[in-house]
């Protein structure tokens, strides 16, 4: 692997406020290409088919509500990350952001939240992908036997390792490589999605199955939900469902219209995704209903992945096994593309000096973060082979704490916007609105999920139900996660002092940015 570390002095700097350029390959992709890729990293077929069952169960036929309920803050922290990437068009995004705003050492933690975040996610993704290329594969061949290997812990992690290492591969290859896997991925699932809806409402029309609902409007009331326990456990749900679609910004350095094309990229996939997820979950609720029994959504039995029940039924045999490849694709594309968030924020931190310098350095041919990429995927497949061979409820708990560490990092950039940009807030209403109060709201509704997650969590029953000394194992992983990260950041000061005394990125207000 041939790989280039940038000089100190061959960084490009802004403003001389510190802002470095990395040595990412530039004006690799476009606007569509960028909202490709956010859209995938959220892998909207897979996060349907492990959470409709389960909001379902927490909110009934006001399933849709909570969709739309996740979405809003989700959007309002969205218009956050926007107005920053005009003002600092940088691959760290929300490490740089925050460092900008608040300071090295609440920029460091903010950075730790988004990569400790993507390294579950990476190893929930691998052990799906898996468990849907078997069951994928017993449907093509008719053979029990061959789905049934999944159930070999030895084949399970095997085959999740070779994912993992083709995944990576692919990352490492750069961003044209996989803007051009993405297409075909993010194609087929939103071909397959909106083929199922069809056949949904047809059978919902004909009333095919017992438990058949017809449409009403309040099914978008979230005020209707039975509790606000209910309604804030599927509200936790549907926000850990738009999760990724930041993976735009993320590329920003390798975009083309690095200052606008991302943030615009960005609300184009939030667009695609809720209209996905409320089109689903209206169709599949008017077909089999949201009740506990039968194909109602919210069968204990069938609600982790409801369309491997559905499948059979909704679309037929045939078709059936392609909302299965649909599935699949979901979960590889997205661990393909998850890898992009965690490498450029590993290579913002480490040219930034807020980790070891060796992660700075960029593949000479491809422009990548080559070692950022090739640790994440090892990293990613030792931490879920490791947990798969010695607990499953701990690796069940973890990918449960995944919400706390998202809510975390997004909160902090929605805050750090609105900080950032104070001075600008009286200029116009239009800075009001995207650059104080939007983020400000955004952040305060991720807060409160942050706060009502951390006290559930301190509930043994919440995850797999095991617990350390009377708490949770959710809460001991969550925020021993935290904590770990706390750990780090004080060996780093003792090995960087300079980043952490503010001398390598400066904290301070922008220059006023001028709309066109």
């Amino acid at each position: 692997m041939t790989q280039t570390a940038m000089r100190p002095d061959a960084h490009d700097a802004a403003s001389g406020d510190g802002v470095r350029g990395k040595g990412l390959g530039g004006d690799s992709i476009g606007l569509l290409g960028s909202a490709v890729i956010g859209v995938s990293t959220v892998a909207p077929v897979y996060c349907l088919t492990s959470t409709l069952g389960s909001t379902a169960g927490e909110a009934g036929l006001h399933m849709p509500a909570v969709f739309l309920a996740g979405f809003l803050p989700m959007l309002l922290v969205a218009f956050a990350y926007r107005e920053l990437n005009k003002a600092v068009p940088d691959c760290g995004t929300s490490f740089t952001w925050t460092v900008k705003a608040f300071g090295p050492h609440v920029g460091w933690m903010c950075g730790w939240g988004l990569v400790i975040a993507t390294v579950i996610v990476l190893s929930n993704l691998a052990g799906v992908a898996t468990s849907y290329f078997w069951l994928l594969a017993g449907e093509l061949t008719g053979s029990g036997t061959v789905a049934d290997l999944d159930g070999d812990k030895a084949v399970h992690i095997l085959t999740c390792l070779a994912l993992i290492a083709a995944s990576t591969a692919i990352s490492y290859r750069g961003m044209t490589t996989t803007k051009g896997v993405q297409y075909a991925l993010v194609g087929l699932q939103l071909v397959v999605l909106a083929l199922f809806v069809v056949l949904a409402l047809h059978k919902a029309r004909t009333g095919a199955f017992p438990g058949h609902a017809d449409f009403s409007w309040s099914w978008l009331n979230p005020f209707g939900v039975k509790s606000f326990a209910s309604f804030s456990a599927g509200l936790s749900l549907s926000i850990f469902m738009y999760w990724g679609w930041d993976t735009c910004l993320t590329a920003n350095e390798e975009t083309v219209g690095s200052e606008k094309t991302p943030g615009r990229a960005a609300l184009i996939a939030m667009v695609v995704l809720v209209g996905s997820y409320l089109t689903t979950a209206v169709a599949a609720q008017m077909a089999v209903g949201s009740g506990p029994d039968g194909l109602g959504l919210a069968n204990p039995d069938t609600s982790d992945n409801v369309f491997a029940a559905l499948a059979g039924p909704v679309m037929g045999h045939a078709l059936g096994i392609l909302l299965f490849a649909a599935v699949l694709a979901s979960a590889a594309a997205s661990l393909q593309t998850t890898f992009i968030p965690v490498a450029r924020t590993v290579l913002a931190m480490s040219t930034y000096q807020a980790l070891p310098a060796s992660y700075a350095r960029v593949h000479e041919r491809f422009r990548t973060p080559g070692r950022a990429t090739v640790t994440a995927g090892v990293g990613t497949g030792v931490f879920y082979a490791v947990m798969s061979l010695l607990s499953e409820h701990v690796l069940v708990d973890t990918i449960y704490a995944l919400g706390l560490m998202i809510c975390f990092y997004y909160a902090l950039t929605a805050f750090a916007c609105a900080w950032y940009f104070r001075h600008d807030l009286t200029r116009s209403a239009r800075d009001a609105l995207f650059k104080g109060l939007f983020p400000v709201l955004g952040g305060l509704l991720l807060t409160a999920v942050f706060g009502k997650t951390l006290y559930d969590m301190w509930n043994p029953a919440y995850g797999s139900g095991s617990a350390v000394l009377g708490v949770g194992s959710v809460f001991v992983i969550g925020v021993g996660l935290l904590l770990l990260g706390v750990v780090i950041m004080l060996v780093m000061r003792r090995r960087s002092p300079a980043f952490f005394r503010g001398q390598v990125l400066t904290a301070g207000t922008p220059a006023l940015v001028v709309e066109e």
